[in-house]
């Protein structure tokens, strides 16, 4: 059993505002979740084999080739794009 004293704990840390009601709500849930963990962990597993990866596919990838393009479609392509350096399209950074 979860208290509520925890979840307020918690949802500090996670910095949830939560209501006296959503309190009693997740202190239920949470007590839930944990409860199936526990049970989860009382499994016998002894006997099973660890496994990584269940469908043994393998990633199938092509190698890297580079192609020649003609400068014309090169210089084309730069003059469609809203910005340029250094005969690169420049983006915008993606984080």
């Amino acid at each position: 059993m979860i208290f509520q004293e925890d979840v307020k704990h918690i949802a500090k840390l996670a910095r949830l505002g939560l209501n006296e009601r959503e309190e009693r709500k997740f202190q239920k849930e949470l007590s839930s979740i944990l409860d199936y963990v526990s049970q989860l962990q009382k499994v016998d597993i002894s006997k099973v084999e660890p496994v990584s990866h269940i469908t043994g596919s393998k990633n199938v990838t092509r190698p890297d080739q580079s192609r020649k393009i003609e400068v014309e479609k090169v210089k084309k392509i730069l003059k469609e794009v809203p910005e340029t350096k250094e005969g690169h399209i420049k983006v915008k950074a993606v984080l």
